[in-house]
């Protein structure tokens, strides 16, 4: 690598946030001065900017507003050095999650960051940060976990690790792009909030289960069926969707029913407990299809992968209309279209509903249910 350029200092700057296994090489336009010192420097040429009445004063003011109107305009900005290998990096991540920020090239705007008030300046004054590269996410500063680590992102796990930071937030001062400890405990906390969500569903699903079901019973329900998560992953909609090579189901899919519907069993079992009887059952709607799935020969159908009607893979594109491919017989199907069971096959659910065991209802099936009222309504009435 050639020597840094007269006036420039070359930095390492760790990229353990990147998932890359080694430091990538940057040039700064700067000293390097401590954090108090950046934030000192960048809080006196906000206070020279905001009091000079020159033209380059007015001049200053019209980039500030001109790099907020773009962060305003934009879901993702990179303000960034194209010769830098950190700002590469960043773009190249997102390249990789798919996302197309809108990127600035301040060197082919002619920008030096040399303290002229130009648009790195401009960038330097509203974040009180001097390092070159720049990433906003919906108005505000990268600071917080990636927005784009979501949904079923989150069960791969997360590193929030990053070289050279310590306990004390001096350590690792020379390097401009680290995430100290207090930074990685607060992604910690964020990432944890997240999966509490997926695993609750969207707005807390649990806690608003919990209380559409107190509604209920307090408005006189007092038998109440409640179904958990079916295997979305293997209907054949899906199959055909995520590209299922042998009729295997998603596993992704899978992973998230077989999360929720214990969580669903043990919500209303404490429903049930605080209320004092079982007005709840929790159907376990994921077992009584997977049986019939997961070997569709002892329940006589002669395939749980392709739908009856339907087009494309496994019968599992669009809607069943009169334009579909409709087998001869329904009765030894599974599915009849992308995703509802076939009437044989929703005759062996309800067959689970009347008489299934606790591991299909819990606490009790339908016919108990049905006995034990019958006994309660003749001892009243006798």
């Amino acid at each position: 690598m050639p020597p840094p350029p007269p006036g420039m200092t070359l930095c390492r700057l760790p990229t353990a946030t990147l998932g890359l296994p080694l430091s990538l090489p940057c040039f700064l336009s700067r000293p390097r001065l401590s954090l108090a010192a950046r934030r000192a420097r960048a809080v006196a040429a906000r206070a020279s900017s905001s009091s000079s009445s020159s033209p380059d004063s007015s001049f200053g003011s019209r980039m500030e507003e001109s790099v907020k109107k773009t962060v305003a305009d934009n879901p993702v900005v990179i303000y960034s050095k194209s010769w830098c290998s950190y700002s590469m990096e960043v773009k190249a991540l997102f390249k990789r999650i798919g996302v197309q920020p809108h990127v600035i090239e301040l060197d082919h705007l002619g920008e030096v960051c040399n303290g002229a008030m130009r648009t790195c300046s401009a960038v330097h004054l509203l974040t009180g940060s001097l390092t070159i590269h720049m990433s906003f996410f919906t108005r505000k500063m990268a600071k917080d976990i990636n927005p784009h680590l979501d949904g079923r992102k989150l069960l791969g796990g997360a590193n929030f690790a990053s070289a050279g930071v310590g306990i004390l937030n001096d350590t690792g001062i020379q390097f401009a792009n680290i995430i100290r400890i207090q930074k990685q405990l607060r992604y910690f906390q964020q990432y944890q909030s997240r999966v509490r969500r997926l695993l609750a569903g969207d707005g807390d699903g649990a806690a608003t289960a919990r209380l559409i079901l107190r509604q209920l019973h307090g408005m006189g329900a007092r038998r109440v069926l409640v179904t958990g998560s079916g295997p979305l992953g293997c209907a054949p909609a899906e199959l055909a969707l995520r590209g299922s090579r042998a009729g295997e189901c998603d596993a992704e899919l899978q992973r998230a029913a077989a999360l929720y519907n214990p969580q669903l069993v043990d919500m209303i079992r404490g429903l049930n407990a605080d209320i004092g009887a079982d007005v709840f059952v929790a159907v376990n709607a994921y077992r009584m299809h997977m049986d019939f799935i997961s070997d569709p020969a002892a329940y006589g159908f002669v395939t749980s992968k392709v739908a009856c009607c339907g087009q494309g893979a496994y019968n599992g594109v669009g809607r069943c209309t009169a334009a579909s491919s409709v087998c001869p017989d329904r009765s030894v199907y599974a599915f009849w279209d992308n995703f509802h069971p076939t009437e044989r096959a929703n005759r062996i659910i309800v067959s689970q509903f009347m008489d299934g065991a606790q591991e299909y209802m819990h606490p009790i099936n339908l016919t108990t249910i049905l006995a034990v009222d019958a006994a309660a309504a003749a001892a009243t009435f006798n």
